[in-house]
């Protein structure tokens, strides 16, 4: 008889059909197999899910669940996939994201070691051979600004009670881009967050320019070097006008201008 799962892994997508059979294979490949998965199809076009279930059939050891949502934007793709987690943790991942093999194994042993802990979060490092320099460049942010997250919802895992008590994805509270920067500042005050050499995924490189939907330098900065008791401020009273001044809500997530190819992006 399987484990009892110990983790559910949340995976919005949106016309990523020339990704997520591989991100699924490399979820298949896991070698801690007490965790569950939940797909959400957030309105795909492209023959996503066809993709997705074939991609899962061979998971027999794993609990997999579909969910459709159609109101279109990552944000009520999260609110839907999260609202039916049970396990004691949950992770979000992208459809355009390679898991190493021990990913879910290191998410479950970091946690179980720091039981105060809110959330884990792994790095996330690109394929174009600079992983040292990224490791080194990450390991240092988390070292100097351990209160803040340096990754992105391809690689977050949360305790599940914590999530629930900082109140969950908000599209009410947050309804821009970033959701996976908010949603970790406010989970802060319930337990800090946990970096880890070795703790990592390789998202796709098409995320190496998202300037179109994403902050600033300058906004950027100021994330880091506020100290906490700033951050109330730094989000829902600066940074959340400064995305709607530019139109950057979480629907923008859906637009492909930062796409160099013919492949669909992430929603």
């Amino acid at each position: 008889m399987p484990d009892q799962p110990l983790i559910t892994l949340a995976l919005p997508y949106y016309n990523e059909a020339g990704f997520i059979g591989a991100t699924l294979r490399s979820l298949a490949a896991q070698t801690d197999r007490r965790f569950r998965l939940v797909l959400i199809d957030n309105g795909s076009t492209d023959g996503s899910e066809v993709i997705a279930r074939a991609a899962c059939e061979d998971m027999l050891d794993i609990g997999v669940s579909f969910v459709s949502e159609a109101k279109p934007g990552k944000i009520h793709a999260l609110i839907a996939g999260t609202a039916i987690v049970e396990t004691p943790y949950l992770g979000t991942i992208d459809a355009d994201t390679i898991y190493p093999p021990g990913y879910v194994a290191q998410a479950l042993d970091l946690l179980a070691q720091n039981p105060q802990a809110s959330c884990a979060l792994a790095f996330g490092l690109d394929s174009q051979g600079r992983h040292t320099f990224q490791r080194f460049k990450l390991r240092v942010f988390s070292l100097v600004f351990p209160r803040k997250c340096h990754t992105g919802g391809y690689a977050q895992v949360f305790d599940a009670a914590a999530f629930r008590r900082g109140g969950g994805f908000d599209v009410n509270r947050w309804p821009h881009v970033l959701e996976d920067h908010e949603i970790v500042h406010r989970l802060l005050q319930y337990g800090p967050a946990l970096y880890c050499g070795g703790f990592e995924c390789y998202p796709s490189d098409r995320r190496q320019d998202r300037s179109s939907c994403s902050w600033s330098l300058m906004e950027r900065v100021l994330y880091k070097v506020l100290p906490s008791p700033l951050m109330d401020w730094f989000f829902y009273r600066f940074l959340g006008p400064r995305l709607a001044g530019r139109g950057l809500g979480n629907l923008r997530l859906r637009e492909r201008d930062w796409q160099s190819d013919d492949r669909s992006g992430s929603g």
